[in-house]
């Protein structure tokens, strides 16, 4: 009998981790966007600057977080506001928002055509513009089937304009001499996404964040029968329908934390906590949203879809704004 040694089986290769330093600062800046001294408009342009420098490896992650976060801070803000107020915003709110949204679809469908913007594009550009934004254009991509670059397209354009709102709605409210009221009616009726409509009323002040809330979120609900209306349209021109309709539950978790501290009075400092706590949570979801921006995002926007983009959001904030001056809206 011969006795030999087995050589043992190699070891596997374990290839170091390639760590950058998008791994280091993303983290680290969401961690950050936790402090109160931390406000919407520097936790957007700290995402922007991270996404376009060096990166976001999480970017799938952070994509995925950016939604659920945004509902958990949505309803949270709820917990600190009198039902009676909401209701009262909502429905003072919900003449503009049927007027807004009929106007704007109907000039974002004129100005897609005269300069020459692809059907789909300038559709999902025009609902974007007219609803809230991103959520507006994922909720009907099931009903348009649009081509990958062209949801990119409109979500890139939808994404640039909501970071310059929430920097220059502020500046102009202040320069024109709105008041709070008057701010957080504009920033629901004009401003895209309900980050950005939030983020900017926050910077305005309490009152103006009372006011754009539940306006954002009446005008919100008008994604579920849009996207009705337009798979009824698709399909009636011979187009495959597939998918379900993205309803909005947050709002219904909105209203259910303002009845409740409405309903029980004693609940009120709990209900200001964990509103303090929810205006933190909606820092770091811009800056998530910021570090979501990706360069090939922005080289796929064309000059003919941003130039829809900004010439229908420049008309309908200044339509807003006129009416709000001339006392039209109030």
């Amino acid at each position: 009998m011969s006795w030999r040694m087995e050589t043992p089986p190699p070891l596997p290769v374990v290839h170091p981790r390639t760590w950058t330093a998008g791994h280091v600062l993303v983290p680290l800046c969401a961690a950050l966007c936790l402090l109160p001294s931390v406000s919407t408009g520097v936790a957007l342009l700290a995402g922007l600057c991270v996404a376009l420098t060096v990166g976001n490896p999480f970017a799938g992650t952070t994509r995925a977080l950016t939604p659920r976060l945004l509902s958990l801070a949505v309803v949270g803000l709820g917990a600190g506001m009198d039902l009676r107020t909401v209701l009262t915003a909502g429905r003072e709110g919900l003449g503009y928002t049927v007027v807004g949204i009929a106007v704007c679809l109907t000039l974002g469908v004129g100005l897609a055509r005269l300069l020459g913007v692809p059907r789909v594009t300038g559709l999902l550009i025009s609902v974007g513009t007219a609803i809230c934004g991103g959520s507006a254009i994922a909720a009907v991509v099931p009903v348009l089937r649009p081509q990958e670059h062209e949801t990119s397209v409109a979500l890139g354009t939808v994404f640039l304009l909501n970071a310059v709102a929430l920097f220059v709605f502020p500046v102009v409210g202040h320069a024109v001499g709105l008041t709070p009221h008057q701010f957080g009616l504009w920033c629901a009726m004009a401003i895209h996404d309900t980050s950005s409509v939030v983020g900017a009323a926050l910077r305005y002040g309490p009152e103006a964040l009372a006011v754009a809330t539940p306006v954002k979120l009446a005008r919100a609900l008008w994604i579920l029968p849009l996207t009705v209306g337009l798979a009824a349209w698709r399909r009636r021109e011979g187009h495959e329908v597939t998918g379900r309709v993205r309803r909005p539950w947050f709002i219904a978790g909105f209203l259910g934390a303002a009845a409740v501290v409405t309903v029980f009075p004693s609940l009120e400092p709990v209900g200001q906590g964990v509103a303090a706590v929810a205006r933190q949570l909606l820092v770091v979801t811009l800056f998530l949203l910021g570090a979501g921006l990706t360069r090939a995002t922005l080289r796929a926007v064309g000059l003919r879809p941003l130039a829809q983009a900004v010439a229908l959001w420049l008309l309908m904030a200044g339509l807003c704004l006129g009416a709000l001056r001339l006392g039209w809206a109030a």
